[in-house]
């Protein structure tokens, strides 16, 4: 890492740490999941499954609403729209946009939908203005509780953002591949989310 100022380094050390999940013990996860039979398949497969973390929460959030009923390749075309609208220049490429720019970005000119555009902006604002916060100061249930508040955040949305931000046991009941595993989530506590992304992988 290259940074001129060294006093920011430890932050930045844990913000790649987190990216990788490299904080997760996974004897003590493998351990609890392979208690399930099927899962059990899954980990002698391919052991030691992490769960994909980010450097910015509010650009992940974001991401996950524009993937919404979409493909990953169109998500992404148009988060890069975004960047290149709103976002900063800067060596190498774009930075994407901070929530104060989204709250009153004109997102429909860049191929959004009405709603998903509103569902952005409003984001923007809670994040803006403090009344929704990406850290690990509540757990994934209040922050379901909080980002649904938000029309067009559903469950899914909210426990798949959670999960990206660290938290171990969030869990996306209402995905299918999920439902067709047919099995007991509550088994799985406290690691729902490694689970959860055991089968996802499983079912490519």
């Amino acid at each position: 890492i290259r940074y001129a100022d060294p006093g920011p380094l430890f932050r930045i050390v844990e913000r790649v740490r987190r990216i990788f999940d490299l904080g997760a013990d996974p004897a003590e996860i493998d351990g609890t999941l392979k208690r399930d039979p099927r899962l059990k398949s899954l980990i002698r497969e391919r052991p030691g499954v992490r769960v994909p973390g980010c450097w910015d929460p509010f650009e992940l959030s974001v991401r996950a609403i524009l993937g919404q009923q979409i493909s990953v390749k169109g998500a992404s075309t148009l988060a890069g729209r975004v960047a290149e609208k709103y976002g900063v220049a800067c060596e190498g490429g774009r930075l994407f946009p901070p929530a104060e720019t989204l709250a009153e970005a004109d997102l429909d000119s860049i191929g959004l939908t009405t709603q998903r555009a509103k569902t952005i902006r409003e984001l923007a604002r809670a994040a803006a203005g403090g009344e929704l916060r990406f850290d690990s100061s509540i757990d994934a249930e209040t922050f379901e509780q909080k980002i649904t508040q938000i029309p067009g955040i559903g469950p899914w949305t909210a426990q798949y953002i959670a999960m990206r931000l660290g938290e171990p046991d969030a869990f996306p009941a209402g995905d299918l591949h999920l439902r067709r595993a047919g099995r007991e989530p509550e088994a799985w506590r406290p690691w729902r989310a490694y689970a959860a992304f055991y089968i996802w992988r499983g079912s490519k």
